[in-house]
């Protein structure tokens, strides 16, 4: 069954559709039936109440489920979205990826800049840049022996990452971000999340995008 709040962009859109029909049908009771419309507002901040008390306890660190392959393959989830195509980034996967037969699955979450834009709906395009740089990523990997795919995912990382580990039986897994005052990822605590919540290594990679496109002094 499809769980409509599988990450906090979608809980905060629901939030905000069931907050306004309420206030919508409070305000008209209060002008109709003042002793009914009390009521209602009564009743609609003790519901607030708890749904702020369960998603608190719902941000806890929790234990994700990890199923391994155990058929002699290693297999690698990396998550990335700007920096896929990082130099920092492929090296590090070549390089996990040495004298092993190994199997990679690249997952680029679609970034969303904001949740005004989740909702109004910028995400078709939002999906199509992380599937364009995901694919230029895999041809890069492709060209060097890497037995590669990728698939665009949540823009929720950490959602992004438990979608793909219920298909993918990944041995390690390798996040990518922008040096630290540029990722609003490690502003999350995506990275110390994921070492939390699953059973695996996590590797960060930190991609300087801007550093790898700036030509040394002697070139």
């Amino acid at each position: 069954m499809h769980n409509p709040l599988r990450s906090e962009a979608d809980a905060f859109r629901w939030f905000v559709v069931i907050g306004l029909c309420a206030a919508s049908v409070i305000a008209l009771t209060l002008l109709t039936r003042p002793a009914v419309g009390a009521i209602w507002a009564l009743l609609l901040l003790v519901g607030g109440a708890a749904v702020g008390y369960r998603g608190a306890r719902g941000s806890l660190p929790r234990r994700v489920e990890v199923t391994r392959g155990g058929d002699g393959r290693h297999r690698l989830l990396v998550v990335a979205n700007e920096t896929v195509e990082g130099e920092a980034l492929l090296d590090e996967i070549r390089e996990r990826c040495r004298g092993r037969r190994a199997e990679v699955l690249v997952i680029t979450p679609a970034l969303v800049a904001s949740r005004t834009s989740h909702w109004a709906s910028d995400v078709d395009e939002a999906i199509e840049l992380a599937r364009q740089r995901m694919e230029l990523s895999l041809i890069t990997l492709r060209g060097a022996g890497v037995k590669a795919r990728g698939e665009t995912g949540d823009s929720d990382p950490m959602v992004a990452i438990e979608d793909a580990l219920r298909a993918f039986p990944a041995d390690e897994i390798v996040i990518s971000t922008h040096p630290p005052r540029r990722s609003r990822w490690l502003e999350n605590g995506v990275v110390e999340r994921a070492r939390e919540e699953i059973d695996l290594p996590v590797t960060h990679v930190v991609v300087d995008l801007e550093a790898e496109r700036t030509p040394s002094a002697k070139d």
